[in-house]
């Protein structure tokens, strides 16, 4: 059983969860016809992904796609032609293979149990805990980036969170927890959107923040980070944005495509195999004979 949040915990609920009822974008992850489905979807296109780039996409998706059984029955290619420039292309796949599992292992319903929902393909700690409580209000702890910087902040006095979520940081947001499910659940959602919204990792806008005076981190004079270098992420170059460019012709084909033409997408030879070797091995490009590369059918 969860320990009870002290009261100077309990203190921040209240603030923060009627900030959240003024301020809470409109999102549509967040109206009720969204239903857990919705919210599953949205939870693997906003993984490192802005909500901007975001809404297009899932629009798009829940047209076509409004029940996972909708989505299983087509090719995993079409998952990752759909997904577009969203990045990180791996989660349309999991996606995919989240939506048969749902279709085949409980009758096309989003599974509200947390322990279901972490069986499922591609769904971590994070993922079953967000979908459980936006979409079924149930009580867990909902730790993302913008969530751990809030608590790191406001409680621990910190600048930014570690690197990697750690022990303490779980425990931490348990005992924050509130007691009810109803409120706990408004409260993940909360603190989320003032991490987002608010207190964001670079400008914070503490003049706009309703817990700045319970803040830890400016009642010890703002101090800057002192730990590991946070871990900062590059694009031009890399193998990613090769990856990102092959792709790009893949999903625009509606035939397989010569290797010839993969070829003309990046002028060095070595860093571009090694990003067509990496999709291939991913799942995300299937080779043919004869040279010819198409997103997968299976």
């Amino acid at each position: 059983m969860t320990a009870a949040p002290t009261p100077v915990d309990a203190s921040l609920h209240t603030p923060v969860i009627a900030w959240f009822e003024t301020h809470a974008r409109d999102l549509p992850w967040r109206r009720p016809e969204a239903g857990p489905w919705g919210v599953l979807v949205s939870e693997f296109m906003l993984q490192q992904t802005p909500v901007s780039r975001v809404l297009p996409v899932y629009e798009q998706w829940l047209a076509r796609w409004p029940r996972p059984a909708d989505l299983a029955a087509e090719p995993p290619g079409e998952a990752v032609r759909a997904w577009g420039r969203l990045g990180y292309p791996r989660r349309a796949l999991r996606l995919h293979a989240a939506a048969s599992a749902i279709t085949e292992l409980h009758g096309d319903e989003v599974p509200s149990d947390h322990a279901e929902l972490l069986a499922l393909p591609g769904v971590g700690e994070y993922t079953a805990a967000a979908v459980a409580s936006f979409a079924y209000g149930q009580r867990h702890a909902v730790l993302d980036t913008n969530v751990r910087r809030v608590f790191a902040r406001a409680v621990s006095g910190a600048q930014y969170p570690p690197n990697a979520t750690t022990a303490a940081e779980r425990k931490l947001a348990r005992e924050l927890l509130p007691r009810s499910e109803p409120t706990a659940a408004r409260w993940a959602a909360a603190t989320m959107e003032l991490g987002a919204l608010v207190c964001t990792a670079r400008t914070p806008d503490c003049a706009r923040c309703p817990i700045a005076a319970r803040c830890a981190w400016r009642a010890a004079g703002s101090p800057a980070h002192d730990g590991p270098p946070r871990r900062g992420q590059t694009y031009a170059g890399t193998d990613r944005q090769v990856r990102g460019k092959l792709l790009a012709v893949l999903r625009e084909a509606l035939e397989p495509v010569p290797q010839r033409t993969l070829d003309a997408v990046w002028d060095e030879p070595v860093q571009r195999a090694r990003a067509l070797d990496g999709l291939v091995a991913d799942g995300l490009v299937e080779p043919l004979p004869d040279g010819l590369y198409r997103l997968p059918l299976t």
